[in-house]
């Protein structure tokens, strides 16, 4: 995805239903299935959004099935059940584990989601944070940082123009191996989730975009002049996507308790608050509704589109 060039905000969403994390999910998404979760992108798609994204974790322990709870769907099923009943949005893993898998594995998966789509993917990776999950599957998890950054370059050249990749790393080694299809997009554009430290140097020198994990608006100004501080330093003269989960929205009054946190009022309004994010450096926000059923979610994201978007300049 480029950052618009008309001075707007681009804005996309995390969809529901897929994960139902107890931080963010609404009661209705419990009962709620696929043909939900179409609807729901394509509302986003008719709204104009530049992107719906899907959440990825293989296992979630006990310990914590509670809080994360265990609905996580797979993204790159996801994302190719929805390429197929749209035609425009673009499409984000926010964010794919992928030093879980071998990146040969993880290349074939998102080259084919990029060539059936058309061309529409954006890969978000980040290091992960559940230890069992890498136990079960053999990765370890206290050096996941190391094996991001090796597995980020290894992606880059399964992810490129040649058939047969070549990449010789600490942790991986392939060539003279072909992999067909191609992405349809010359350059799949990789984006770096994380808010740590580690992971904004890591969006600095390896991603086209950051995805911050939820930085608060007072902190971000401080994480941004940081990211481009340290590409700056190393000399990457090619621009980056940086991003911004923003609070929760609701698109007019209410009516219900919405949550403190909430950002709610009229259309303008919104805009007036979300703009501040664009005089902070961000190019792009991802947002979440309030909601209480799908049809008040699809219903706020079209007044979204309409209403609000047009004023995010």
């Amino acid at each position: 995805m480029r950052v618009r060039t008309d001075g707007t905000l681009a804005y996309g969403i995390q969809l529901p239903i897929q994960s139902q994390s107890t931080i963010y999910a609404e009661a209705w998404e419990s009962g709620a299935g696929p043909q939900d979760l179409v609807a729901v992108a394509r509302a986003a798609e008719s709204a104009g959004f530049d992107y719906i994204a899907s959440c990825d974790h293989v296992a979630v322990p006990r310990r914590l099935a509670a809080a994360m709870s265990t609905v996580w769907y797979d993204p790159v099923a996801t994302l190719a059940h929805l390429a197929a009943v749209t035609e425009r949005t673009r499409l984000l893993s926010h964010v794919a584990v992928v030093g879980l898998r071998h990146p040969l594995l993880t290349a074939k998966q998102y080259a084919t989601l990029d060539h059936l789509s058309g061309g529409r993917l954006i890969l978000g990776v980040g290091a992960g944070h559940v230890r069992e999950e890498f136990e079960v599957l053999g990765v370890d998890f206290e050096r996941r940082g190391s094996v991001l950054d090796e597995t980020i370059d290894a992606l880059r050249a399964a992810l490129g123009a040649d058939e047969f990749p070549v990449h010789h790393g600490k942790l991986y080694e392939f060539e003279g191996l072909g992999q067909l299809p191609r992405p349809a997009q010359p350059k799949v554009p990789l984006w770096v989730g994380g808010s740590s430290p580690a992971a904004v140097r890591r969006a600095a020198l390896k991603g086209d975009g950051w995805l911050p994990q939820g930085d608060p608006r007072d902190r971000l100004p401080a994480q941004i002049a940081e990211l481009k501080r340290i590409r700056a330093e190393a000399g990457i003269e090619d621009p980056v996507t940086v991003g911004a989960i923003t609070e929760p929205l609701y698109v007019g009054e209410p009516g219900w308790n919405v949550g403190r946190r909430t950002i709610s009022g009229a259309p303008q309004a919104l805009a007036e608050s979300l703009r501040a994010y664009r005089a902070m450096g961000v190019d792009q926000i991802q947002v979440r509704f309030r909601c209480r059923s799908r049809t008040e979610l699809t219903d706020q994201i079209t007044a979204f589109g309409a209403e609000v978007a047009p004023h995010l300049d």
